[in-house]
């Protein structure tokens, strides 16, 4: 038999397990696995960004390296910016530029999501996204630098609009980012910036209903609400932006806030591969069947928050676009390409939410293990746990752990690296949305290759 190709799209966690279990099980000469998509040959640990926009981690700490957990899968630099079913073709867009066909016998679309940006004026050039590294060390050296500019500045108004951080948005991302932010901005502005009240610096989390993460549930909710208004950060409900400018943000409930800084994280959307391609799709999710496979697009199976998967032990709904479910979304996917290889019954997927984590910084976080909630230490110990179990390497984990440690000893520099002082970037630009083919183009390109 011929050697099969798996060709796996995106190194996050759905792909990256994938990919691991392909090594594990598949037979020497049996398929060749390519993964397309890990920036810099490394898996982002996504829930772990706002810890690094706060500064209690560096970039490098939150990246698995993996040359050190793939041996046997071919790391392709570039980014898949469209493909072909029907050719069994995707088209790879180089980091040089340039696109070229890839061949594949099996497509595994794990892409992930980015920031869902809806039409608020202002919100695409003024926003600050929180999916990509890049952006969260960008946003860390944006806050640092409202403080530099607030402390020198002569106009009082000036100083209101640059020491007051805004995050819209209260689900997961949304509420840790906030939460670390105001340590940052707080801390600095009292240790280092003596010509700069720490009172003028303002934190508001703003959020369209009156709930705080509501997968936590209404306990543990309220619970997070206190937290935050320990910190200083004033909950706004019932509210969402109406327009974000330069030096301003209107809400829709007419409120200005005076802020050059508005952390964008109310919600994510799929990946736009997925519309791309065609397929059906349920709130832009690629729909596949229980066993991971795309019923309208033959050789084509989807994973991770990408896919609209089936959740068979709740009739009706989909999973979760959650790291739990890509994860283990992930490795049953890798066990049903190597069962269809060898001609074997796949199985559908059944996961059950286990729960979810929330690190606020210093000892304040709330967990929810198998449905137990805990606040304070039970819960931090329980948080830093699971995110050190969920790193893939010794290396990692180690990395993890002693910049915690030393965080916690020494605290923070409030070292600015200078990203973006002249340049400043847009969500689009870190997430790189517009770089997906219509099927048009891809079929151009394509064809001039036969």
């Amino acid at each position: 038999m011929s050697t099969a190709r798996i060709v796996i799209v995106g190194g996050g966690f759905a792909g990256v397990e994938c990919a691991r279990y392909l090594e594990r099980r598949l037979r020497p000469g049996e398929a060749e696995v390519r993964l397309v998509g890990a920036i810099g040959a490394g898996q982002l640990y996504l829930p772990l960004l706002p810890q690094v926009a706060g500064g209690v981690l560096p970039a490098q700490a939150v990246v698995v390296s993996l040359r050190r957990v793939l041996k046997r899968t071919e790391l392709i630099p570039g980014m898949v910016v469209g493909a072909d079913a029907a050719r069994g073709q995707c088209v790879v867009r180089r980091p040089s530029g340039g696109e070229y066909a890839l061949d594949y016998d099996h497509l595994v679309l794990a892409t992930g999501s980015i920031t869902r940006i809806l039409h608020i004026p202002g919100l695409p050039e003024h926003g600050f996204g929180m999916k990509t590294l890049a952006e969260a060390v960008y946003l860390r050296d944006h806050v640092l630098r409202q403080l530099d500019m607030a402390a020198i500045a002569e106009d009082p108004a000036e100083q209101r609009e640059r020491a007051t951080f805004v995050t819209i948005g209260a689900g997961y991302a949304g509420t840790e980012t906030m939460a670390v932010l105001a340590r940052l901005a707080r801390s600095a502005a009292r240790q280092y910036y003596p010509r700069l009240d720490p009172d003028l610096v303002r934190c508001h989390l703003i959020n369209h209903s009156d709930r705080v993460m509501p997968e936590l549930g209404e306990r543990l909710g309220e619970s997070a609400k206190k937290l935050m208004a320990k910190r200083g950060i004033e909950f706004i409900p019932g509210a969402s932006a109406s327009e974000v400018g330069e030096r301003t943000l209107t809400l829709t409930t007419g409120q200005v806030i005076p802020t050059r800084t508005v952390v964008w994280t109310a919600g994510v959307t799929p990946s736009p591969l997925a519309e791309h391609l065609s397929a059906e799709t349920v709130h832009g999710r690629m729909v596949a069947d229980a066993d991971l496979s795309v019923p309208s697009l033959p050789g084509v199976w989807a994973c991770g928050d990408v896919a609209a998967v089936p959740d068979v032990t709740n009739p009706g709904t989909f999973c979760a676009p959650t790291a739990q479910h890509a994860m283990r979304q992930g490795r049953h996917m890798g066990a049903n390409l190597v069962a269809a290889l060898r001609g074997k019954p796949r199985t559908d997927y059944r996961h059950k939410d286990l729960g979810m984590v929330v690190d606020l910084g210093g000892r304040d976080a709330l967990a929810r293990p198998l449905g137990i909630g805990l606040r304070g230490a039970p819960a931090q110990l329980v948080t830093r746990g699971y995110h050190l179990m969920a790193t893939r390497t010794f290396t990692a984990r180690a990395r993890i752990a002693f910049n915690w440690a030393l965080h916690a000893v020494t605290g923070d520099d409030f070292i600015r690296l200078g990203f973006g002082d002249d340049a400043p970037h847009t969500i689009g630009d870190f997430e790189r949305s517009a770089d997906y083919l219509s099927a048009e183009q891809v079929a151009a390109i394509l064809g001039s290759r036969i």
